[in-house]
């Protein structure tokens, strides 16, 4: 029998995991790993309970999904629950399977290890949350450590699995196009921008994780210093809090919130200067894909990701997680020293190299056949 035929015959099939899809960063590099693999793996299915994006994936990928828009309604953890049902159907369906997980990672560990399936688990932020109890603590090592590779996007995220949990992961960075952002960056912008004043820019979920409440609080210190406007792009529950303090500070003719976007890369070229606010991240793309667009940042120093991509401060600005007041003269000092600065911009874009996209989509595949 030849033996590439009997290769695909034994073959597993792949299955990914991520039961809600909302259009973030995890999400995208979700989009582009699954599309790399479609013509690499003959059988891979995408499990989620998320219809939104059902046009993102190759024809060549089954998609497994409540067919009803309803469940697109339901909350995130509600979603957990009903993808993992979905799972543990495919499953006993054929057990045959290799499981690739993006979301849930414990509860998708237990229920593979409890049926003898084979799983890789992409962790995509860092894992501090697990280590404040006991409890957490010991379901996080001993459930997730189980888990037969784990693949993290940076490098001080290894170093936390290792450190906290003894737990060895492997780092694969995302991928990154630059060569597609920069494409989508020149698309026509229908939001007009005033060069004379300072244009900011947030591109995250409206969440307490994306904390751009810090934002808001940091250029309500400057508001009557320097010229500027604020766009934050994305949707999520916090937005009427982050509405409401706007109007209570009279920052409406500064700062606009406009829904999420297919593509930001044209707003981000846009801009001046990008602020990153979040308390917790795993590597944020979008500090990346600024570098991509030679932009500035400015972004908190928050688990794990920033200080990696800004070199410790030399191709951007840091700042303590919820400083507003360190944020604010951060915004300050650019808008007084734009052209030495831009020298930290150069900095970020030649240190892109890292994050190659055809490099990273292999050790991706390499670990997959490791396993299938």
């Amino acid at each position: 029998m030849n033996e590439n035929i009997y290769r695909t015959m034994n073959q597993k099939r792949l299955t990914i995991f991520i039961p809600s899809i909302e259009g973030g960063g995890v999400e995208k590099n979700l989009f582009i790993i699954s599309n790399f693999l479609k013509d690499k793996i003959n059988n891979i299915s995408v499990i989620t309970v998320s219809n939104k994006f059902k046009n993102r994936f190759s024809s060549k990928i089954k998609f497994i999904s409540p067919k009803a828009d309803f469940w697109d309604s339901i909350g995130r953890r509600k979603k957990f629950f009903v993808g993992l049902f979905l799972l543990f159907l495919e499953i006993l369906k054929d057990r045959n399977v290799l499981v690739f997980c993006f979301q849930g990672n414990v509860y998708c560990t237990l229920l593979c290890k409890l049926l003898g399936i084979k799983i890789i688990v992409r962790s995509n932020s860092a894992p501090d949350g697990w280590s404040q109890n006991k409890f957490k603590y010991l379901v996080f090592k001993y459930i997730l450590g189980r888990a037969d590779k784990i693949i993290v996007n940076s490098l001080d995220f290894k170093k936390k699995f290792k450190t906290k949990f003894n737990i060895h992961a492997e780092c694969i960075y995302n991928p990154l196009n630059k060569k597609e952002i920069i494409k989508k960056s020149k698309i026509k912008n229908k939001i007009k921008f005033d060069k004379k004043k300072l244009n900011l820019i947030n591109v995250g979920r409206y969440t307490d994780q994306k904390d751009q409440l810090t934002i808001l609080k940091a250029v309500n210190r400057i508001k009557d210093k320097i010229r500027f406007n604020l766009l934050i792009v994305g949707r999520g529950i916090e937005k009427e809090n982050l509405i409401n303090y706007i109007h209570h500070n009279n920052l409406s003719k500064q700062v606009q919130l406009i829904d999420f976007q297919n593509n930001p890369f044209k707003l981000i070229k846009s801009s001046d200067v990008f602020v990153l606010s979040s308390l917790y991240e795993g590597l944020p793309n979008v500090l990346l894909e600024t570098q991509v667009l030679k932009k500035f940042i400015i972004s908190s120093n928050c688990p794990t990701g920033p200080r990696e991509i800004l070199l410790d401060g030399k191709a951007g600005f840091l700042f303590n997680v919820g400083d507003y007041n360190k944020l604010s003269n951060l915004i300050l000092s650019y808008s007084r020293n734009k052209k030495l600065l831009s020298k930290k911009i150069l900095i970020g874009y030649k240190n892109l190299n890292r994050f190659d996209y055809k490099k990273n989509l292999k050790n991706y595949l390499k670990i997959i056949n490791s396993l299938i």
